[in-house]
């Protein structure tokens, strides 16, 4: 469908594909913060379920896709790219948030033990890939595990913001989970839901135009899979998460931002699950190489940051940001320098 396009017209499919999610991305975050406001779940478990996996699904479709094409690297390493990515984002709006460290501002314990989870969930593809090629019914067993942990984590979360049993202390720059007060005009729910469910539609199919378009480009210039999925498609495919929380730190609705990114990052996980459903030439763990899973390891490291930056709390550091948002950037520059300047693997 795409092979017979000009490569003009098909870097011109895949920036308009690009700017539908960009857009979809953006109007979902205010929607989500209203969702979170009038269903009393507060905004960290919103915007790490809905929000995260929601702003998740074009990526997911990417990764889907590319499974059943039988594009293993590039459905691994879309999925993994894109949390490595969310993460600098995270650093990129503590430099936008110049009250204080943000990870210090958003303190919240759903937060860090979301951090955790997915510190865990990214191990599990690392140990898959090291253990036996086995399957059942054409999955993995970790793609299972990797489900259930996920749901699992889901609830525990849920109980972590009800009833903590460890609490942040609040100082004057802590951001406190509080309602917003809604427009006059803001949108009654069923409205709400028929907009969020209409712009998630319009983001999958944006997903799926992404995908074809990486494939074709990767076969046509002859580049590593593992680049394209970690810095093409799971860079675009995450800007939502870029642009809903620079919006919702200005918005000083920090929580949300922080757990918008940590939640989707999770979510983001399943990518593989899903992928490794769809890929039918056996286990997508093993279909694998060391270029994708370098970005499992890097995902790691900056998730350990992150999550060690929430539990220091540093209230200001270098530039106005905290220590954590420094290791992070620079971790991912090295990343990208890595995987640009070495060979496949």
């Amino acid at each position: 469908m795409f092979g017979a396009l000009s490569t003009p017209i098909l870097l011109g499919v895949f920036a308009v594909a690009a700017l539908v999610i960009v857009f979809g991305g953006t109007r979902m975050t205010g929607q989500a913060d209203l969702i979170a406001d009038r269903t009393g779940l507060g905004e960290a478990i919103v915007g790490g379920v809905l929000l995260g996996a929601s702003t998740s699904l074009s990526g997911t479709i990417v990764s889907v896709t590319a499974a059943v094409d039988g594009r293993a690297s590039l459905a691994f390493s879309n999925g993994i790219g894109g949390i490595a990515a969310q993460t600098a984002f995270l650093a990129i709006a503590d430099v936008v948030h110049r009250r204080a460290n943000l990870e210090h501002a958003a303190a919240d314990m759903a937060n860090v033990f979301q951090g955790a989870l997915l510190m865990l969930m990214l191990a599990l593809p690392l140990a898959a890939w090291l253990g036996p090629d086995v399957t059942l019914l054409g999955v993995h067993p970790v793609s299972v595990l990797l489900l259930a942990i996920y749901l699992g984590g889901v609830y525990a979360t849920h109980l972590v913001r009800q009833k903590p049993m460890w609490e942040a202390v609040e100082t004057t720059e802590t951001d406190t989970d509080t309602p917003d007060e809604e427009e006059a005009d803001a949108p009654s729910t069923p409205r709400l839901v028929a907009s969020f469910a209409a712009l998630m539609l319009a983001m999958a199919t944006a997903g799926w135009v992404v995908a074809q378009v990486a494939g074709e480009l990767t076969d046509r210039f002859d580049i590593r899979a593992s680049v394209v999925g970690a810095l093409m498609t799971a860079v675009v495919t995450s800007l939502p998460e870029l642009i809903t929380t620079l919006a919702a730190v200005r918005r000083g609705a920090l929580q949300l931002a922080m757990g918008g990114i940590i939640g989707g990052n999770t979510f983001d996980t399943l990518f593989l699950v899903a992928a490794d459903g769809a890929y039918r030439e056996g286990s997508l763990y093993h279909a694998v190489g060391r270029d994708d899973l370098f970005w499992i390891t890097v995902g790691l490291i900056m998730t350990a940051i992150l999550t060690l930056g929430q539990l220091f709390r540093q209230k200001e550091g270098p530039g106005n940001i905290g220590l954590e948002s420094v290791g992070i950037l620079v971790v991912y520059a090295a990343a990208i320098l890595i995987q640009t300047l070495a060979g496949g693997g």
